[in-house]
């Protein structure tokens, strides 16, 4: 199991993020607020990540969603929200992504995930399942639920 640490928004962090392909608005924002000083150099970032060395080498997101924002299980609960999971090419294959989501297994809630193109069967791996679809909710993603052992859902 590698370790996973809580990822700081500062530039060094911000610098490495560029590396991975999931690099996009949520990387953008906090580097305009650390530009503006909205944020301070050690902010915490709801990312987390797996250094191999000294080097970024996998990372995901990670946060909290209440339950009264919960579409997706059943009773609705607060649930975390895994993504941009993404693993350095060259890395990959070696259990920093298994070790990712096994860390956000460990605090023992929901967790619902968007996969990208050709994960089906890290997913799977993972004991992830798929939802039922449904178009006004899901909006052409694709996601992918776990439940923590003894999680009861009720029937619909």
């Amino acid at each position: 199991m590698h370790q996973v640490q809580k990822l700081l928004i500062n530039y060094k962090t911000l610098e490495e993020f560029k590396k991975f392909k999931e690099y996009g608005l949520q990387e953008l924002s906090m580097l305009e607020d650390l530009q503006d000083n909205m944020i301070e150099n050690d902010s915490v970032s709801p990312f987390y990540g797996i250094y191999y060395g000294d080097k970024l080498v996998a990372r995901m997101s990670l946060y909290t969603v209440s339950k009264a924002e919960d579409r997706y299980f059943s009773p609705p609960q607060d649930y975390l929200e895994l993504w941009k999971l993404e693993v350095l090419p060259g890395y990959q294959r070696l259990g920093f992504g298994q070790s990712l989501v096994e860390y956000a297994k460990s605090y023992g809630l929901p967790i619902k995930t968007n996969p990208r193109v050709k994960s089906a069967d890290f997913w799977s791996k993972m004991q992830f399942t798929t939802v039922k679809y449904d178009m006004d909710r899901d909006k052409g993603e694709n996601p992918l639920i776990w439940h923590p052992s003894g999680f009861l859902e009720k029937a619909e």
